[in-house]
């Protein structure tokens, strides 16, 4: 099997465990385990896997100018990312966070015509306007619109953790080029546990490890090895094969696995707005992917004249 195939599994893996991952914080947090506690029990649990992992693996020694880009994403691979989701999901619905998490691809793309001066087709202009329309029907077109509501201002949490995400799987890409997935992914975790742990150690410390249940803890688990340890490893390996725009449009089957999953428990509703939302955005999506596979297919025409 070729390594861009197994990149692909790796990202369809990902996605599954994340579709999921909406339903199970949502069950724990924040009525069993408050948000920073979960982070900083997420953070320093998957730091000391992969270091532990690294141990089993060949020594790579990292240069000095890099560790500047790696205490950059541990802020926006694990900091931002994790703090700003657990937060953001606790406040809102496990369908909400899912569709706004669609928006990643395109935040991705805007990210890639800044910083690689990438060309910016109509098509894909219009891709963006359109992902970003159906974003805004989504976190403003509510019944009742209240920017200091609980719901309204998690979801814009999680959109701030959808931005800082798409900025991580952006400045990755070079590193992974260059070394190891486990090599990368312990050091991002070394600085964003250090990061994590003054906003949760006061949770942390209140935390009543003698009531929780054996099923919740099943859920931290569930978060700290699948969503955490495996996720990571598996969308920085993909990415070493993979660019970063064809990585995040593996999201949209995010919010097929999590409304499944959320409606089966009871946890959400699905309605015409937000079905209208995800429209948006995946049509959003197909028409930057669409605008993509024009370029090369043009690409691939000039130079076989």
């Amino acid at each position: 099997m070729s390594r861009v195939i197994k990149a692909h599994l790796a990202l369809l893996g990902v996605n599954a465990i994340y579709g999921a991952n909406f339903t199970i914080v949502k069950a724990i947090v924040p009525n069993h385990i408050q948000p920073f506690a979960l982070v900083v029990i997420r953070a320093v649990c998957s730091m000391l896997l992969f270091w532990l992992s690294s141990l089993f693996l060949p020594k790579e020694k990292i240069e000095r100018k890099d560790f500047i880009k790696l205490l950059l994403l541990g802020v926006f691979g694990v900091a931002l990312n994790q703090l700003l989701f657990i937060k953001g999901l606790s406040m809102s619905t496990p369908i909400n966070g899912a569709i706004i998490m669609i928006f990643n691809p395109i935040i991705v793309m805007l990210l890639e015509v800044i910083f690689f001066k990438e060309k910016t087709p109509f098509i894909r202009v219009a891709g963006i306007i359109v992902g970003i329309t159906g974003a805004l029907i989504l976190l403003l077109g509510r019944r009742t619109i209240s920017t200091g509501s609980p719901s309204f201002v998690g979801d814009m949490l999680i959109l701030v953790n959808c931005i800082s995400w798409a900025v991580y799987m952006v400045m990755v890409k070079p590193l992974m080029l260059k070394y190891k997935t486990v090599t990368v992914v312990k050091w991002v975790f070394a600085f964003g546990s250090f990061y994590v742990i003054p906003f949760g150690w006061s949770q942390l410390q209140a935390f009543d490890y003698h009531s929780v249940s054996f099923n919740s803890w099943m859920c931290i688990a569930y978060v700290v090895i699948a969503s955490t340890y495996l996720a990571y490893y598996l969308n920085t390996y993909a990415l070493a094969e993979l660019s970063p725009s064809i990585a995040s449009t593996y999201i949209y089957l995010q919010p097929v696995i999590a409304a499944g999953i959320a409606i089966y428990y009871k946890q959400d509703e699905l309605n015409a707005m937000k079905i209208m939302s995800a429209i948006f955005i995946i049509v959003g999506i197909y028409l930057v992917g669409l605008s993509r596979k024009k370029e090369k297919q043009k690409l691939n025409a000039q130079i076989s004249k």
